[in-house]
């Protein structure tokens, strides 16, 4: 069933002060069978992820076998054929994987249900920044630290920051941080929200998230 819920959030600035103006998100959840959409929107971002380009050879692909290796009988030894044979070492691969396109479609309104459920259910561990996108311009590592510690985050755990435009400086400041994820608003995906810990969310991207899953 779904359910209509409004949250509202603090904006904060960048040197760790709370702003009067607040920002409030309207999102659809599923109470009950939130999971396991969530688990079909996780599973088919981690199918499309994959290449589908390993390849094995069988024994018609692979080298040699020409001739039988020896006559039938009078050797004493178990008869063969080729020796492309599976049972020979450097013979063929039995059922071995072989390129394929993989696909999993799940639609666009459940994918965004998803999404809005997870947004929810995190929605204590998120915070809206007012500029960031803006106002920082360094691209070094250790000023984003600097902010992050203003907003009482913690690079100890998982970091997941969503901007609305990924500018050069937030990119090379946080490449080299080991906890922090950085993606643009239009493509949040599932799997990087249920790995962070913490979510901080620029003011921009709260705008885009509105207009493009919460419509």
């Amino acid at each position: 069933m779904t359910v209509q819920k409004f949250v509202t959030y603090s904006t904060i600035s960048t040197n760790g002060q709370v702003s009067n103006q607040d920002q409030n998100l309207e999102l659809n959840v599923l109470e009950n069978t939130g999971n396991y959409l969530i688990h079909k929107d996780i599973t088919r971002h981690q199918i499309l992820g994959k290449q589908g380009t390993v390849s094995t050879k069988t024994r018609a692909e692979v080298r040699g076998g020409g001739r039988k290796p020896w006559r039938q009988k009078g050797t004493g030894r178990a008869r063969a054929g080729s020796n492309r044979s599976p049972l020979w070492k450097g013979g063929g691969v039995i059922f071995g994987p072989k390129p394929k396109q993989v696909n999993f479609k799940l639609n666009q309104k459940e994918r965004k249900l998803a999404l809005q459920t997870l947004l929810y259910s995190n929605r204590k561990n998120l915070s809206v920044v007012e500029d960031l996108e803006t106002s920082f311009i360094s691209n070094k590592s250790k000023d984003l630290i600097e902010i992050l510690k203003n907003l009482n985050l913690s690079l100890n755990d998982k970091l997941l920051i969503i901007v609305s435009t990924k500018t050069e400086a937030i990119r090379l400041s946080s490449r080299n941080l080991k906890n922090v994820e950085l993606i643009s608003a239009s493509h949040l995906n599932t799997l990087s929200l249920i790995k962070a810990k913490n979510i901080l969310l620029t003011v921009p991207a709260l705008n885009d998230i509105k207009e493009i899953y919460c419509d």
